[in-house]
């Protein structure tokens, strides 16, 4: 079989050197819209290095961060690129990120799943610094055609919106080249910015990277819902569902309970596509 479940599990993990600073920040925070006004005084706590802080979700990208993915190419996973999706994505905070740090990140699958017409791979990093654990991130990759080895089927991420009102709704515009200032944070998939690769697999035109999405809508919620204080986030978690072009506006809806935040992400412009879902924010 193409997954060996157990031999997959059962592997090594991946040790590997990280590090960054603040141009790193900068450029991620740059490519996730911020910066807009320049002069804001909230927007240069994401574009100043005399005021920086890190926003949670840079651990996507950190030291290429995307280098995770290198985890199919682990012992008992012999599966075909082109039937894999990014399927979703979850970081856990276990102190705030630092402008800069070098930190040593332990990569490994964590869990395979058996969703009858495909397979879920978890993959798995645990980043720490000299002080202890900084953050844990977990990639959920679908594969197509992979599942029906008889393996567990895993748990459901279903998270049902409230039944009212969101509390706020945020929309953030996407500029025509922001897909390409993301990149230089280290996911360099022709798919976000080669328009006859992006008519190849099946798009119009160049998409915009899921994790771009992700980091957006956790900068939204931060900005408006926490106060603009990246420190209280302790957990992220998304479901990529939908595509979403440059040049489009992000629909962030927000509801806000203790303790977390659930949200709601749409393409405005193509009446409310799903883009984001099972979306939750946990904070203190």
């Amino acid at each position: 079989m193409p997954i060996d479940a157990a031999k997959a599990l059962a592997a090594d993990p991946r040790l590997g050197d990280i590090g960054w600073d603040h141009k790193d920040v900068q450029l991620y925070h740059l490519g996730l819209g911020a910066g807009r006004p320049a002069t804001d005084p909230d927007e240069l706590r994401y574009t100043l290095e005399s005021k920086l802080h890190v926003l949670p979700s840079f651990a996507t990208v950190a030291g290429a961060g995307m280098a995770m993915l290198g985890g199919l190419a682990a012992p008992g996973i012999d599966v075909n690129l082109a039937a894999v999706l990014h399927g979703g994505h979850s970081i856990e905070l276990h102190r705030p990120i630092p402008v800069k740090g070098r930190a040593t990140s332990r990569s490994k699958v964590a869990a395979v799943y058996d969703k009858g017409k495909a397979a879920v791979i978890v993959l798995r990093s645990e980043v720490a610094d000299a002080d202890g654990p900084l953050w844990t991130s977990d990639a959920q990759i679908f594969v197509r055609g992979e599942g029906g080895f008889g393996g567990e089927r895993g748990p459901s991420a279903k998270e049902e919106l409230p039944g009212r009102a969101p509390d706020r709704t945020e929309e953030r515009h996407i500029r025509e080249d922001q897909a390409l200032l993301y990149r230089l944070s280290g996911d360099w998939n022709p798919l976000h910015a080669d328009p006859e690769f992006a008519k190849t697999a099946g798009f119009d035109q160049p998409i915009l990277h899921g994790l771009c999405s992700y980091g957006m809508t956790l900068k939204a919620v931060v900005d408006t819902a926490l106060g603009g204080d990246v420190s209280r986030v302790r957990a992220y978690r998304t479901r990529f569902a939908g595509i979403v072009y440059p040049g489009e506006t992000l629909r962030i809806r927000m509801w806000q309970e203790p303790g977390r935040v659930q949200v709601s992400v749409t393409a405005a412009e193509r009446d409310d596509a799903p883009v984001l879902a099972d979306t939750v924010v946990e904070h203190a």
